[in-house]
């Protein structure tokens, strides 16, 4: 062992050489040893002298010995000396007694080359050195603000220019007082879309004495402007009147009634009363459906910003067709929706149960499927508003998601339904679960089915999950299959469409609807069929021509149409 040292060490890494009497240190990589060549003899305050058995790094140079407990304060001590009094000279230094070996297998706070060539080695320190500059050493002042919830605000707010704009506008009024059909010039001249002005008019608290000033309105739109520095804050600042920095149903109702009272596209609708609730619904169900990413019931303002529900709002002003308008607030899309939603409620309490859902497209959905649905996996809000029933808003969901599964709502909607251990993955007993109906529905048609393993294989080839024999919701989100993989399993007859359908006329239908969602083709085929069937059948008990003529508005007595409590999030 007394030659051990004689060439420089070899670093300890991921393999450690292990000799002869040597302590190892595993944790930091060292070895602990003792040999003639690296003696280096310290004295104690008794006089005697010991061999340091040091820690050595790399090459054979012994380090310092680990600081011992009384060391350490020491050192503390002489440190709170020097704030005190800088210019007084440092302490003598004394020789800490030899530490045990389980000091020595500590971590060394910092290496020391001694020369190993005298008997005695005497340690020096050094005065403490003054306190670095304070400006090279980052602060967070100098890091900029990189988060801005409610907007970022600007260099020039121009807070001054848009008051003065307001308040021209209210000097234009009769005794400076503006009621609520004033408010689209308000609304202007604040910068904001045209159909803002009814939540523009609620959040200055014109509903109580029926007009605004001048005088209660600009420290309000101050306060907005000085907090609220985007469209998307402003827009929640304003519907919730600063309240609550996200969205609930209720707070679009004003906003969807007054599209209804004023746009020119939706005058047919205003004499017709009863379906003024039914397309208020509608239209915050398709709100939430695209907007609410979160299944929260509560967009956010991240969410808006995410969404072009502002941009859309923002069109009607510029579009008097109101059907061009396809997201939201197409009049055609809620006449679909309302008739196949009262094609299956027979009874017209505005509620369907199970057996009703079964009846849609002739039994299209598997009742495996059905069950899922009504057991409350893809239901939202803390009530459900009656139990083994499904409310028109919780019908619009379904409709929406039954018809355009490549929709990233739609995605999760059938993934939530399938995921019965809710375990965020389609198992093979998952699969094979929805599937087996599938089979026997194939068998009792005189169709040959697949066997479920051809179409496991067949399933997991067109996904290609990450996970293998287990499908995860952004697997599904990720291919452009996910539609024939859902009807698969519950949708007997589109999958059969899907087998069965002429690759090349679905490539050229597909290029004569470009631009579509599968939504809006399916809306705009069953709209048509529609308007021919009543058309045709001439059923004046049914429809009211006239109304018919403009957009084909439904006659229902106002017993039928009698208003629901309605839970919005719980639409899905």
């Amino acid at each position: 062992m007394t030659t051990l040292c004689a060439v420089p060490c070899q670093f300890l890494g991921f393999k450690i050489p292990i000799y002869h009497s040597v302590l190892v240190d595993q944790r930091c990589s060292r070895a602990i040893h003792h040999c003639d060549v690296c003696n280096v003899v310290q004295r104690l305050e008794s006089g005697a002298a010991i061999v340091c058995k040091s820690i050595h790094y790399g090459v054979c140079q012994p380090v310092a010995i680990p600081p011992t407990k009384a060391r350490i304060i020491k050192k503390r001590e002489e440190k709170a000396t020097a704030k005190v009094s800088p210019h007084s000279p440092p302490a003598k230094p004394q020789l800490s007694p030899q530490p045990k070996v389980a000091d020595q297998l500590s971590p060394q706070p910092k290496v020391a080359e001694v020369k190993s060539t005298s008997a005695t080695t005497t340690p020096t320190t050094s005065t403490p050195s003054p306190k670095s500059d304070s400006s090279s050493t980052p602060s967070g002042s100098s890091i900029p603000r990189f988060y801005f919830p409610l907007g970022q605000p600007l260099t020039d707010d121009g807070t001054g220019k848009e008051l003065k704009k307001v308040s021209e506008v209210f000097g234009t009024f009769t005794e400076g007082k503006a009621y609520k059909k004033d408010f689209g010039e308000i609304a202007k001249a604040c910068c904001c879309p045209l159909y803002w002005k009814a939540a523009l008019f609620l959040a200055a608290e014109g509903d109580k004495l029926g007009c605004v000033t001048s005088a209660s309105f600009q420290p309000l739109w101050k306060r907005i402007i000085q907090k609220y520095h985007d469209d998307y804050s402003r827009f929640v600042a304003i519907l919730t009147r600063m309240k609550r920095t996200y969205l609930t149903a209720d707070d679009f109702v004003p906003l969807i009634q007054d599209v209804i009272d004023t746009h020119p596209g939706l005058t047919f609708l205003q004499e017709a009363q009863e379906f003024h609730s039914r397309y208020l619904h509608t239209v915050i169900a398709r709100i939430f459906y695209s907007v609410n990413r979160s299944w929260s019931g509560q967009i956010s303002i991240p969410e808006l910003r995410r969404s072009n529900l502002l941009q859309v709002i923002s069109s009607l002003e510029e579009e008097d067709d109101i059907n061009q308008i396809t997201d939201f607030f197409s009049y055609e899309h809620f006449y679909v929706i309302y008739c196949k939603f009262w094609e299956l409620d027979t009874d017209h309490d505005l509620f369907i149960s199970q057996q009703d859902l079964a009846r849609h497209n002739d039994g299209a959905i598997s009742s495996r499927m059905a069950e899922r649905i009504f057991s409350g996996a893809v239901t939202r809000g803390s009530t459900v508003s009656r139990e083994g029933k499904m409310s028109y808003t919780e019908f619009v969901w379904f409709l929406l998601a039954e018809e355009d599964k490549k929709h990233p709502t739609a995605i999760e909607y059938w993934f939530r339904c399938m995921d019965l251990d809710g375990d965020g993955l389609l198992s093979m007993y998952e699969l094979e679960f929805f599937y087996e109906e599938q089979y026997n529905k194939m068998v009792s048609l005189g169709i040959e089915p697949m066997p479920f393993e051809d179409c496991l294989c067949q399933m997991l080839d067109m996904i290609n999950p990450a996970l293998p024999g287990k499908i995860a919701l952004g697997d599904l989100k990720q291919s452009r299959m996910t539609p024939l993989f859902f009807d698969t399993f519950f949708n007997l007859e589109k999958y059969l469409d899907h087998e069965q359908r002429d690759p090349f006329a679905a490539a050229k239908e597909a290029e004569d609807m470009e631009g579509m969602s599968d939504w809006e083709r399916y809306a705009a085929e069953e709209y048509e069929m529609l308007v021919a069937d009543e058309t045709m059948s001439g059923q004046d008990d049914v429809f009211d021509d006239d109304v018919l003529e403009s957009a084909e508005v439904r006659r229902v007595t106002r017993a039928d149409m009698e208003e629901a409590d309605y839970d919005y999030t719980g639409g899905a």
